[in-house]
């Protein structure tokens, strides 16, 4: 056992091992960040360096030590304390398991370990540790929903959730079992009371229990949300919503068809797949305690899905791009929808959506947070916000007016600029070269459009 410690203290610090000279407050905020990540070993009586100094060591000083830690830790924290022999002087090893809930404070303070130091941790990431303790009790769809009876149910809805369950994920179940039991068997019943996730997916009147579930879709004029062309409100069910949803989408964008052969080839304006995984995606996902609805909004150049609240924690809009765990906000509709297989528990949606896009032409859709809700952009040319920032005016100027006209020639962009044949040709062939606009046509007939 000797031998071990020799080694730890050769080894030097490290995210496990912490050397103090004496045992102070700085080793009781030690132990809140081994406690609030892995766990780890305090040797009291060792200095930084390494050097075995030892402490003085008198009756009842281990039980002091406890004491002192119980006192000042909360939840208290009991290490396992014991006192070692190391060539001839004494040292004290305090040995510190990770906490459950990593929720550990000293002196009403949490503490975390990265690298070999302690350090406090922000007040957000303190928050989502209590939310993350605290998360089935705080999740919205695992509550009791207020007023609902069975009477609310659309037992046809349940049943008919039923058979394509059973179909879509080859499953055993008797389709002859009531709706109650299919509730019961989805967690959707808890303690004879129905959820808040039971009445968003098979309510018979949602809206009676959650005025602010509902999904509005727009398609306005130009590329600004100022005047639409046409407006829906959806309520109903979430997978009504869902299938409502694409519809409208479905009317505002363009169906391209081509003949190969003998087979008539069909190609939305924007992959159908990508459009689905997103409203898909923000209907689970959103934060249905928001007094605000899921809107889609088609624009000329674009498409917006906004959800309602951001990530779920630890999430950020660029992870969504790379390998990332599934974190579902609402796990029992998240459930649900895996059943109906609508999405898949994997958290490849967001990458397939991206892939999706990029086959079919388009720019990579835009992940991103604004105005604390998580938003997601589909994008009919390759210019970005980015790119077009890098712009000189008068290119700026050609791009705006492509988007709102489509397409522009020589003689509308000297115009448009108030400038030479030789300008108006440098800027429109400059952004031909930056791969933003495409050329078309030949002689008096050419024309330019956005890529």
């Amino acid at each position: 056992m000797d031998k071990d410690i020799k080694k730890l203290i050769k080894k030097g610090e490290s995210e496990l091992v912490e050397f103090k000279k004496s045992f102070d407050n700085e080793a009781i905020e030690t132990i809140s960040a081994f406690s609030n990540t892995v766990g780890g070993k305090i040797l009291v009586g060792v200095s930084d360096s390494g050097n075995i100094i030892g402490i003085s060591i008198g009756k009842g000083t281990l039980e002091r030590l406890a004491n002192k830690i119980q006192q000042e830790t909360d939840p208290k924290v009991y290490p396992s304390i014991t006192m070692k022999k190391i060539d001839g002087k004494t040292i004290i090893v305090i040995q510190v398991m990770p906490s459950p809930d990593k929720s550990v404070l000293a002196f009403g303070r949490p503490y975390k370990r990265v690298g070999k130091s302690s350090f406090k941790m922000s007040k957000d990431e303190y928050e989502f540790l209590i939310l993350e303790k605290h998360k089935d009790k705080l999740q919205f769809d695992k509550q009791s929903c207020k007023g609902a009876t069975l009477k609310d149910v659309d037992v046809a809805q349940v049943k008919n959730f039923l058979k394509k369950i059973v179909f879509e994920r080859r499953l055993y179940l008797d389709l002859k079992i009531s709706a109650k039991d299919v509730l019961k068997r989805l967690d959707l019943i808890v303690n004879n009371k129905l959820t808040n996730a039971a009445m968003l997916l098979f309510g018979k009147n949602t809206q009676k229990f959650f005025s602010q579930a509902k999904l509005k879709c727009a398609r306005f004029k130009g590329i600004s949300p100022i005047e639409f062309i046409d407006m829906k409100v959806f309520g109903g069910n979430l997978f009504q919503q869902r299938d409502d949803a694409l519809e409208f989408i479905k009317e505002h964008i363009k169906l391209h068809a081509e003949i190969k052969g003998t087979e008539r080839i069909e190609k939305w304006e924007y992959p159908i797949e990508a459009i689905r995984e997103a409203i898909t995606n923000a209907i689970c996902h959103r934060d249905y305690g928001i007094a605000s609805n899921i809107q889609i909004r088609v624009f000329d150049d674009r498409m917006e899905i906004w959800g309602c609240g951001h990530l779920p924690n630890p999430l950020i809009p660029e992870d969504l791009k790379k390998k990332h765990k599934s974190i579902l906000r609402n796990p029992l509709i998240g459930k649900c929808f895996f059943l109906m297989k609508y999405i898949e528990e994997w958290g490849t949606g967001t990458n397939r959506m991206v892939k999706t896009c990029l086959k079919e032409g388009l720019p990579e859709p835009i992940f991103e947070e604004t105005s604390g809700d998580f938003l997601v952009t589909f994008r009919k040319y390759r210019i970005s916000e980015e790119s077009f920032k890098e712009l000189n005016e008068r290119q700026k100027k050609i791009v705006d007016y492509l988007r709102e006209n489509k397409k522009i020639n020589r003689r509308t962009c000297m115009g448009l600029l108030n400038t030479s044949k030789d300008t108006a040709v440098r800027e429109l062939v400059s952004l031909q070269e930056k791969s933003l606009i495409m050329r078309n046509g030949k002689g008096k007939n050419v024309y330019y459009y956005l890529a």
